[in-house]
């Protein structure tokens, strides 16, 4: 191979045009980073089909991201990256301790309106959070000769001294990740194995994906020679899709957050009364959600929270589908004076290790909530309290949009954070 790292970034770019050096390869074959993404707008703004070459430019790609973090683990063909606003919802004081949470968004009133409940919880003696229980699950498809071969392999995989043999092949596939359960749904000749694993502090996907990878060719060499694997997720996971199975069985941590608000905070500080927020929670959280068949979604808006507290904190963004799964309960309480306020959330995917986690960006994010990376002495305890985050800054949402739809207070706020007269485009920094 010729020395790419040698040449100008101009004899690169030829070779890349040729092909001797494709453009996904500038990573490998220049030996930097920084200089591939360069070398690649300048290609890119070469291309036949781009709108506007210019545009490019518009795309900052110098300082503000580690390229060399990026490559191999984030991201492919990168240009640069994308700014976002950062702000912070608090002090929001859960299970004792004080959050100052990071919200990464460009909806303007997000974050005033969520940090507006979060003072709301917190006047009112904090939050408490409970984890109900933990795994990430991973489905894939098999296929069999017969239906009653399949439903054979539903038996088996259902004894408890089976599930063992598939505990222990898995458990020679890492040292954090433990098989906790698996079930069998079968459709004639398919059989869908629900694979549930305990993951400690990271998300776990490619974990549990090389874990069941191993049980089933284990079981390949076995009992089932005749089982053919035809995709290691068969939508029965079941990732980044809205689907009951996530809201009934639940996929990541399942939790549940509370808090008590006394009539006065409600009144003072989010400017409805305790009748109101109830009768509007029945009204388009429960009722309004089932008459338009929503699958975990009886609630205001929890996805808002959800997503821009996974992109601030490196989370991948696209498993809000069903990590924003969530009921929202708003329930007089002593007599009516006060108000009682819930969120529970069965799917909630989080990790505080790998994935996006390793930019220095997001990792600081995690810092602020203190469970950045692996918890050395409580292994999955960091995941486990950025969980617990995740629905009480849900609550802290949901309770403030409720409280500004049941006074009429949306389409002000709105006005006052989201709203700007129409100008030229801002000029670069």
């Amino acid at each position: 191979m010729a020395a790419f790292d040698a040449m100008s970034d101009a004899e690169v770019l030829n070779k890349v045009g040729s092909n001797e050096l494709p453009v996904h390869a500038l990573e490998k074959g220049l030996g930097d980073c920084w200089r591939a993404v360069r070398i690649r707008r300048a290609w890119l703004q070469q291309q036949e089909g781009l709108a506007s070459p210019t545009a490019v430019d518009g795309v900052p790609h110098e300082g503000g991201i580690d390229y060399d973090a990026v490559h191999g683990a984030c991201a492919e063909m990168v240009i640069g990256y994308i700014p976002l606003p950062v702000g912070v919802a608090g002090p929001l004081l859960l299970n004792g301790k004080t959050y100052h949470v990071p919200l990464a968004t460009v909806e303007g009133a997000l974050i005033a309106s969520t940090r507006r409940g979060c003072k709301a919880i917190t006047e009112s003696g904090g939050a408490s959070a409970a984890v109900l229980k933990q795994g990430m699950t991973r489905a894939p498809v098999l296929r069999f000769p017969s239906a009653m071969r399949a439903a054979a392999f539903a038996v088996w995989m259902h004894e408890p001294a089976n599930l063992a043999v598939a505990q222990a092949e898995f458990g020679t596939t890492t040292r954090f990740g433990r098989l906790v359960s698996a079930r069998v749904t079968v459709a004639g000749r398919y059989a869908y194995a629900r694979f549930v694993c305990a993951t400690g502090d990271a998300m776990g996907m490619n974990m549990v994906s090389k874990g069941v990878s191993a049980v089933l060719e284990k079981l390949q060499q076995s009992d089932f020679p005749d089982m053919s694997l035809l995709g290691l997720s068969g939508n029965m996971c079941c990732d980044k899709k809205a689907a009951a199975i996530n809201w009934v069985e639940g996929r990541g941590y399942s939790v549940v957050v509370e808090a008590t608000l006394p009539g006065e905070v409600v009144q003072n500080v989010l400017k409805t009364t305790v009748s109101a927020a109830c009768e509007l929670n029945i009204a388009k959280n429960l009722i309004g959600s089932a008459m338009a068949g929503a699958v975990g979604g009886f609630n205001a808006h929890a996805s808002n929270i959800v997503t821009a507290l996974y992109l601030a904190c490196g989370q991948d963004a696209a498993q809000n589908v069903e990590s924003s799964q969530c009921i929202t309960l708003l329930e007089p309480a002593n007599g009516g004076a006060d108000l009682h306020v819930s969120v529970t959330m069965p799917s909630i995917e989080v990790g505080t290790v790998g994935g996006g986690t390793i930019l220095r960006p997001q990792r600081a994010c995690l810092e602020m909530l203190g469970v950045a990376g692996a918890s050395p002495d409580a292994p999955g305890s960091n995941a486990r309290e950025l969980a617990t985050v995740v629905a009480a800054a849900v609550l802290a949402g949901e309770i403030s949009l409720l409280s500004a739809l049941s006074a009429g207070h949306l389409m002000r706020a709105h006005l006052a954070h989201n709203r700007k007269p129409a100008g030229p485009p801002p000029a670069d920094p």
